[in-house]
């Protein structure tokens, strides 16, 4: 095995990336509702690069008493009671989530994930809300680190808004996707990615 080669265990800290995007009806986590969420599970391949392995995806149904604002469902363009939305209450959009992010954590031998997000502060904020509102107990989730591609993008890149950075590194954006949690996921993901595999080459020159 190439001796520059680390383990997902040793190379965060014990912690497994995971990149989330989180749409809602308006900024203040503990009164708007959260309505979509993604997760998108990324690990080292043989050659040692990081890769996306693994999707998931929901629409979630308003918690109870919920305030939705109006600016925030034109924006994403979410009808929260579409019919078609086949949306699940927040509890079981969690476990559906949680389910898989655990295995991959036990299976990279991982202690916990932690959140990748392109200016996390907001989604980790909705994500632990809607934690407290089930009472779920065991989050595999750190409560409260996280990782921000938008730090990482203007590092790497010199550009801080995710689009700008997507492009900036050799990515394909399309607006009319934005802003569905799924595919602002997938391009966080793909960002983080390109930047850890770019840092590892940079660590492999300098050996």
């Amino acid at each position: 095995m190439d001796k520059s080669f680390m383990p997902m265990e040793k190379r965060f800290r014990g912690y497994l990336p995971v990149i989330v995007d989180i749409e809602t009806a308006g900024f203040n986590a503990k009164k708007n509702a959260l309505l979509e969420i993604a997760a998108v599970i990324v690990e080292l391949n043989e050659a040692g690069e990081l890769a996306i392995t693994e999707r998931y995806t929901t629409h979630v149904v308003p918690f109870k008493n919920a305030e939705l604002d109006e600016a925030a469902l034109k924006f994403n363009g979410i009808d929260p009671y579409h019919p078609f939305r086949m949306a699940l209450e927040e509890k079981d959009a969690l476990d559906l989530l949680f389910k898989p992010i655990k295995e991959a954590v036990k299976r990279n031998n991982c202690t916990r994930a932690i959140l990748v997000g392109h200016n996390p502060a907001f989604d980790i904020a909705f994500l632990n809300a809607a934690i407290h509102r089930t009472q779920i107990k065991r989050s595999p989730f750190h409560p409260f680190s996280s990782f921000d591609t938008a730090t990482l993008g203007g590092l790497a890149y010199q550009h801080t808004v995710l689009a700008k950075v997507a492009e900036a590194a050799g990515l394909a954006w399309d607006n009319e996707k934005a802003h569905s949690a799924l595919y602002d996921a997938e391009m966080t993901a793909e960002v983080f990615c390109k930047i850890f595999n770019r840092w590892k080459y940079f660590q492999e020159s300098l050996l």
